[in-house]
């Protein structure tokens, strides 16, 4: 440190210091540390949760080979404890609980855990269509136990399934946590609102967004880079708990960069959207939308090239990377 800034050091710390807390409204001070959901614990029990979910493939030093029933037991309840703190910390930022004694909290709490917990056989009967679709869905894909352990589309579903059940229950904070690990690991963004049937299929996955409001049926993929999101945002806070993202029906594929938009959007069972495309319109069943390519041009003098080149630009683009 120069002896510039050695010098100055302490008026800058002071500074500082009485700039926090100054003013009891400012969004960006919490001086109640301890009042809050951890991230790191968060993260901790969602690596439980897989755990879980998927016995024998999340292993750690403490993991008993031998005894995957025993481990799964003592995790068990080792997530349902650590979560029940969680959504006690999490409850508090519910304006509508704010009025409720620590008891009351702690007994909400008790029973969202406890819903939570009993849900978890669903939520695997879910993922399990989810590494099927996974594997059906991808001729580069060896096994299943590669997409379980090495694909970033199903780490990504298994957070949101996790993610939602909490969502669904009103639980502020933590399904958001949840999603946003797996956007950070993956590059995956699904809302924990969503509604997402069974064999959800993503494959590559970075750059998919979903939005908060998507109502996505069965038997759905998604490649890369496409958007499920809202038409406008310029409505801000407004438009929160308005159905603002589209309904994506069955058996529908959507491919890479595609951009569905707006609240009123229908995607029609079994239909294709092809790559690039834009639409903020409903689509009905069983339609193939794609944008038709721009004109190539290429700077040689292959005349067989140019003219092989030419003919398939008119051709709409489906295909599997």
């Amino acid at each position: 440190m120069g002896k510039k800034l050695g010098e100055s050091i302490q008026d800058i710390v002071q500074n500082i210091t009485s700039d926090v807390g100054s003013d009891p409204t400012r969004a960006i001070d919490n001086l109640n540390v301890h009042a809050q959901p951890s991230f790191k614990t968060i993260v901790g029990i969602l690596h439980n949760l897989f755990r879980i979910v998927y016995p024998g493939y999340y292993v750690d030093e403490t993991y008993q080979t031998f005894n995957v029933r025993t481990t799964v037991a003592a995790t068990v309840e080792d997530v349902a404890s650590k979560l029940n703190h969680q959504i006690a910390l999490a409850l508090r930022f519910d304006k509508e609980l704010q009025s409720l004694s620590y008891h009351e909290i702690a007994d909400r709490a008790d029973e969202i855990t406890l819903e939570f917990m009993q849900q978890i056989p669903t939520i695997r009967e879910y993922l399990e269509t989810d590494v099927q679709a996974l594997f059906d869905g991808d001729p580069a894909a060896n096994s299943t136990d590669e997409i379980i352990i090495a694909y970033p589309g199903l780490y990504a579903i298994s957070t949101y399934r996790f993610a939602h059940e909490l969502y669904i229950r009103n639980v502020p904070i933590i399904p958001r946590i949840m999603t946003e690990h797996a956007h950070s690991e993956t590059g995956i963004d699904i809302n924990p609102g969503a509604t997402i049937g069974k064999y959800f299929f993503i494959d590559h996955g970075t750059g998919i967004v979903v939005g908060e409001t998507t109502h996505i049926g069965e038997h759905v993929k998604l490649y890369q880079g496409v958007t499920l999101g809202a038409l406008s945002t310029s409505g801000g806070q407004a438009l929160h708990n308005v159905i603002r993202h589209p309904t994506i029906e069955d058996y529908v594929t959507v491919y890479s960069n595609a951009s569905i938009l707006g609240g009123e959007t229908v995607i029609g069972e079994g239909s294709v959207i092809g790559g690039s495309v834009f639409l903020t319109r409903s689509v009905p069943p069983h339609t193939k939308v794609y944008a038709k390519s721009k004109e190539l041009h290429f700077n040689n003098d292959q005349s067989k090239a140019d003219k092989s080149a030419a003919e398939e630009v008119d051709q709409p683009w489906f295909y599997i990377i």
